[in-house]
This record gives structure tokens, sequence and C-alpha cells, in this order.
């Protein structure tokens, strides 16, 4: 696992793919029926849909909320025009060039948050026709207004952290987000930033399509790369009233801003399969060749996304972490490839070589975009002796491919 330098305070229940439940007031889950006559002390029975309902049951998304003030005691949406600067979310201002890209670490305003010092990266398909995904960065100074939350409606969000630590509170409960750890927030799901130790920089992964879910593991057998309990899930805390809240929310790529009566987080008890979830990526139990030769990058999958094709993801989610490097007879540096898939590689910390600090680079190699080794990289790949050489806990890189 991680070694970090900030404590994680929060308390959480363990295992992905599990019906989990949270409390805040003994009883505010219901027994026996999800939608009684009266609920304790007359709460309000909400839900969020992550799924059609009629969707296989292994894949169905719902949970259920009972809530002190229902969802709906909010304004109408309108256009969000702060006084400071709006981010620029939508996908309609991007290039398709067949040419390698890369992002030098994003300089940090200290007067930005969360949602101001957001920016897209890179991204393709429509939102409003839940094709496609999207890549942001953010990089802050300061928390987000007390009274201010971000929500997205168009894709599930999953946020790993390069630089600085990050408290993630959700209506679900709260997640503690630092260097080298991943978290999922669901769509529809609102929450708010702070900073506990900044600035803070990162990277974001949006799916418009499906979810983020472990791949099967087919003969690799029962455990192994991401282990299911080693994903933390959120707990409620105690509720608290508060005053009034401004809902900023990524409708089709456009931000809207609506006002909700007292504070978004009066959820005192929820149960479902649809939440919040963070995974630390030191815990990650890596594959690969131990003898000769190149296993393919998607034997270190974290995460998938399922297409509409069988068999293919739209997006997988790949952990390059600290590692013993053993297969003899072989070129070790990565070859000379065009992919099918888009590659985008984040360095959280560390190098691709292991050798060179290069943290808080990012690189895109879109589709058929020809990369490979630079030449000192491949001169040293065919005249090293091939002795076994550790990947130093220094380094873990991120990797997302796509379609």
């Amino acid at each position: 696992m991680s070694t970090f330098t900030v404590d994680d305070p929060y308390e959480y229940a363990y295992g992905l793919n599990n019906y989990h439940e949270s409390e805040s007031i003994p009883g505010a889950n219901p027994v026996d029926c999800i939608h009684p006559q009266r609920n304790l002390a007359n709460l309000y029975p909400d839900r969020i849909s992550g799924s059609p309902f009629t969707i296989s049951r292994s894949q169905n998304k719902q949970t259920h909320f009972y809530r002190t003030l229902p969802s709906t005691s909010a304004t109408q949406y309108t256009e969000w025009k702060p006084k400071s600067k709006v981010p620029d979310l939508k996908l309609s201002n991007l290039q398709f060039k067949p040419i390698p890209y890369m992002f030098r670490p994003e300089d940090i305003d200290e007067n930005d948050d969360f949602l101001t010092g957001l920016r897209v990266l890179a991204g393709v398909g429509d939102p409003a026709m839940r094709k496609g995904l999207a890549y942001y960065i953010y990089a802050a100074g300061k928390s987000m207004p007390d009274n201010q939350v971000f929500t997205s409606s168009d894709g599930d969000l999953l946020i790993m952290a390069q630089r600085g630590s990050l408290d993630i509170r959700t209506e679900m409960g709260p997640l503690r987000l630092r260097p080298s750890e991943i978290a999922v927030i669901p769509r529809g799901v609102r929450f708010h930033v702070s900073v506990v130790e900044g600035p803070i920089r990162g990277y974001i992964a949006e799916t418009f399509l499906n979810h983020f879910e472990l791949p099967e593991l087919g003969i690799v057998g029962s455990s192994g790369l991401a282990n299911p309990r080693d994903f933390q899930i959120p707990r409620l805390q105690p509720y608290t009233p508060g005053p009034d809240t401004e809902i900023i929310n990524k409708y089709c790529g456009e931000l809207f801003t609506a006002t909700m009566k007292g504070t978004v987080f009066t959820v005192v008890g929820w149960h479902g399969t649809s939440f919040p979830f963070k995974y630390d990526l030191g815990k990650y139990c890596t594959m690969g060749a131990i003898s000769y030769d190149h296993a393919d990058p998607c034997i270190w999958t974290v995460l998938t996304v399922k297409s509409d094709v069988e068999g293919t993801a739209a997006l997988d989610v790949l952990a390059i972490p600290p590692r013993w490097v053993v297969h003899e007879d072989t070129f070790r540096p990565p070859s000379f490839h065009r992919n099918v898939a888009s590659e985008f590689i984040a360095i959280l910390k560390g190098s691709l070589d292991g050798k060179n600090n290069a943290s808080g680079i990012a690189t895109i190699y879109n589709g058929m975009v020809p990369h490979g080794p630079t030449r000192p990289e491949w001169e040293t790949g065919i005249s090293e002796e091939q002795v076994p050489v550790r990947i130093s806990d220094d380094n873990m890189l991120v990797m997302f491919e796509s379609r």
C-alpha cells in the first residue's frame, strides 16, 4: 500500500460490487419496506438511479436515500454566470490531430478552487447521446465555498490526485483523496471539494456511457489486480443543518446553477448499489511477464468501462506501479507501436523509465499515432545487462486506454 503524509480520519465500508448501507441516525433506513407510509422522524424517501430498472441484477445501480429535505427543494437551474472565471468544459472546442501531445504540470493559481481550476484536456463523443468520454485536469489553491457543491449529470467521474490532498464530501459521506489514490463519483451525486494539504492538482476521467467497474479476471483466477475488498465506500457523518447551497450542475458540457434550501447534505440514511468509492493504487497486485517478452498493457487494468461491442472496453484505467522487471532476452522498454486505442498517460510521481522525475506530466497518443522509445532508450534497451530491476516505490503512473 502507499505511504501517505496525511492521515485519513474517515470511516469506510469495504468491498466493491456489494450492497452497502449507512445511516447517521439509527433506524433511518427502514426495515423490509423501502417506502413505508411514514419514515422515522418523517424523513423523505429519495432515490438516485445509475442504470435502467430492468438491466441484469449484476449491473443494476440503484440507491435509496432518506433525507431531512427532498432533493427537489431547490430553485430551477439557470446558466451559471459567476463573477470569477467560468471553466470551459465543452468538447466542441477540441481539435483532433494525428500527433502526440504532452502536457507540462499545470500551473496552480492559488485563487482557484476545484471547480474554477478545472479544464478539459481531451475527449470525444456527446454526453447528450450518452456516448464518449472526457479527460480533465484540476489545479487549485483553495477550497470551494462552503455553501457550494458540484455535480455532473453527464457521467461518472474518476478523480485521481497527483499533488496535494483533498476532501470530497458527497451526499453519501466523505472521502479523503491523497496522491496515488483514485475516487469515483457516480453521475448525479453532489459533492464539495476542500483542500486538506495544498495546493492540489490531478486528473479526471468522465465516462458518458457506462460505469467504472472491475474487469473480469479470466484465467488469472479468483484474486489479483485490484481486489474488491480494497475499495472503500464512504459512511455518513452526523447530520448538521447548514445555509442555502449553490448547486453547480454540468449538463451536456454546460454549467448551470440552482439554489438548494439549506445544505444538500441532508441524507441521514442510504442503501443500494450505486455509491462513491476510492482505491489506493499502492494496493494493486501487479501481473506481467516473468520469463520473457511483454504482456499487453491490459494486464494492468484497475477499472474498466464496457462499450457496446462485446469484449471491447470504451475505457480502461491502468496502473503502472512499483514492480520488479525480470524478463530475459527481451527488449524491455515499450516497443514502437500504433494502437487502435488512444493512450493517455499521467505521471502521478516518478517517470516512465523509473529514473528521471517527470511528476505531473501527461501525454496523449491518439489512435494510430506512432510512438515508442527515444534513441537513448533504444540503445540502452538493446545493450543493458538483463538483471532483475526494481521500479521503486517513488513511481506511479496511470494510463487511460480508450476506443
